[in-house]
């Protein structure tokens, strides 16, 4: 299945949320999306930081469609005023990119009390999803798409301390994040089909490469490792490829997993890639679902 991004029919007409859009992955999905015609709704936290990006795209594409809706996934409030904002503001959402995330920052917590990783990564998305399902529902041919990471590899999901209350590993709480945004996004796409319900769902990671969400690693280690990095790394603009090719490939039928096929899905033409025994166990897919609504205090499918 080969992916080539210039072969894709315009999008117009079409709608798009992408969270975390003002930079890294989420800049440059969104200036993907816009190539291809497509109203992007850019779902940020900071609105300067928000506009200089979009006055950066226009600057490339001059007749990109954009529009900035704030969005601070460390609220669950923020979300529910996000979801009901775009709902009642637009008829259709034909792709939600749950992009946005953190990795390893000192320990903090959402406005909820949730782990910042788990809060903003997964929590957030969750619910972000279910409230703007609806729309989605209604809209021929839609899809949500939801970032994972290599880190989901060596994780498990650790029920008894699912928001750091014991113990804190910024990195054990990054792989955990990331291996709920995967088995929400398998558990997803099985409960909608289960419904029969037309929405896709789809999870996709970037492989390795040198965004903004390396900003907690120590500036010394990063000097260290920036040689390294480079080697092993691709552009923003190359780890942005899968994302894109789960929004748009029309052969995919939900339920995949998109990544980059070069050695160790570190970097590489964007394809279907495999993920862990443990991503694909139903069981702990189900806790999750049920904690999850529990936590956020929200139930659907």
């Amino acid at each position: 299945m080969n992916f080539n991004i210039n072969k894709i029919p315009s999008q117009k007409g079409k709608t798009a949320i992408v969270t975390g859009a003002n930079v890294g992955l989420g800049f440059e999905t969104t200036i993907g999306l816009a190539k291809k015609h497509m109203h992007v709704v850019m779902a940020c936290r900071n609105i300067k930081k928000a506009q200089k990006a979009k006055d950066t795209i226009k600057k490339i594409l001059p007749t990109a469609s954009l529009e900035i809706m704030i969005l601070d996934l460390n609220s669950l409030k923020s979300v529910r005023d996000f979801a009901a904002e775009f709902s009642k503001n637009h008829q259709q959402l034909h792709l939600l990119i749950n992009n946005a995330g953190i990795m390893i920052p000192p320990f903090n917590k959402t406005e909820e009390g949730f782990e910042s990783q788990m809060g903003v990564n997964h929590f957030a998305h969750f619910l972000l999803s279910g409230l703007l399902l609806p729309i989605l529902e209604s809209t021929e041919g839609s899809r949500v798409i939801s970032l994972s990471s290599i880190a989901h590899k060596n994780a498990k999901i650790n029920f008894e301390n699912l928001n750091s209350e014991k113990s804190y590993s910024k990195m054990e709480a990054y792989g955990q994040s990331k291996l709920a945004c995967l088995m929400f996004a398998y558990e997803l796409d099985k409960r909608l089909k289960a419904k029969g319900s037309s929405v896709k769902s789809i999870a996709a990671h970037p492989g390795v490469s040198d965004t903004d969400l390396g900003r907690h690693v120590s500036k010394w280690l990063y000097a260290l490792m920036r040689p390294i990095v480079k080697l092993i790394s691709h552009k923003p603009e190359d780890a942005a490829m899968p994302s894109l090719f789960a929004a748009l490939d029309k052969d995919l039928l939900g339920g995949e997993y998109i990544g980059p096929t070069g050695f160790n899905e570190m970097k590489g033409k964007p394809g279907i890639v495999k993920s862990t025994p443990l991503s694909h166990d139903t069981q702990i897919a189900k806790q999750l679902w049920e904690v999850s609504e529990k936590l956020t205090n929200f139930k659907y499918l």
